[in-house]
Formats: structure tokens, sequence, C-alpha cells
């Protein structure tokens, strides 16, 4: 099973799908974390993440480039948090793919973790309902992203927006809403 779950900022996305994986029933469960510590507000971060998911049974692996060359121990249900974070490191960081490569990168990552797990869910941010005009490179960021939600979507078997912590299904189990 493949699920990609898209919503705002403190929508309760990520606590919605924490409760997915972990209620699946796979074990064990993989915390796919994205997120590179470049400044201190970004360490205070994965260490607020770091402290909501103690004790909640996962298997933290931090990759924010390259998951086409992650190899998982066993398999599990993983849980990817998140898209953004992933598609940003990809087309900016040193070790990414860059802009030419960063959709590929994204898009053959996410085939090798499914060929590799059980279940996966990927969180992403909706970014794209803000209105704002935006600076050429965060244009082409966002264009990035939305070409990697179209794809995604299109490949998963369920596809939902959270908002409030509940789920909106636009696809579920193959049937589009």
């Amino acid at each position: 099973m493949f699920t990609l779950v898209i919503g705002g900022a403190g929508s309760g996305k990520s606590a919605w799908a924490e409760d997915l994986v972990r209620g699946l029933g796979i074990r064990p469960c993989y915390y796919l974390a994205t997120m590179q510590p470049m400044d201190a507000e970004c360490g205070a971060r994965i260490a607020r993440h770091r402290a909501q998911r103690a004790g909640k049974g996962f298997v933290t692996v931090e990759r924010p480039v390259d998951l086409a060359g992650l190899r998982l121990p066993r398999r599990g249900a993983v849980l990817l948090e998140d898209l953004g974070n992933l598609a940003a490191n990809e087309w900016y960081s040193p070790g990414g793919a860059g802009p030419e490569g960063a959709l590929d990168a994204i898009l053959d990552g996410i085939d090798s973790l499914r060929a590799q797990c059980r279940a996966l869910v990927v969180v992403s941010n909706e970014i794209f309902a803000g209105g704002r005009d935006y600076a050429p490179g965060t244009e082409a960021y966002l264009e990035l992203l939305a070409r990697a939600h179209l794809a995604l979507a299109a490949r998963a078997d369920q596809v939902c927006e959270v908002a409030f912590g509940l789920p909106v299904f636009y696809k579920k189990r193959g049937k589009e809403r």
C-alpha cells in the first residue's frame, strides 16, 4: 500500500500519518527523516520531532538525499517525512541530484522504497494556496514539488489531504473521488 498525505502547516498531517503507519500492524516501522540540520532552527525542529516520536516504535533513518541508494534492513512500513524537504535537498544540496535530476531522484527513490517495504506513507506540504509572488528560484522549486505530487498521486493507492487532523481522501485504494 502506498499513501500520499498532503496538508498545510499545523494541519495534523504528520500525526495522522504516524497513526496510520502504526495502526497497520506492520513491523518494523521506519521513520524516514529528510530534514537536514542546516541551522539552529532546523536543529531544534529535528529535536522536537524526535521527542514527539519517542516511544512510538519507529526506527528513525535519516536520509536527506538519494533515497534510491537506501537499503532497509527488513521489509516493514515506512513513513517518509517529508517530500518538501527531500525535494529541496535534491535540488539545492551539494549531495543532491541538482535541478536537472531532482524529480527523477525523488521518483526513483520512492519506487525503490516501495519495492523494499510492505507499506509506504509519504507526507508532503500543501504550499500552493498562498497566492504570493515568489522569487524565480522558489517558483522553480514549487514546480518541482507540484510535479512530484502529480507523479506520486498517480502511483499511490491512496491520496488524502489532512486538515484539522482529519483526512479527506481524493483517491482510496485505486478508486478516485
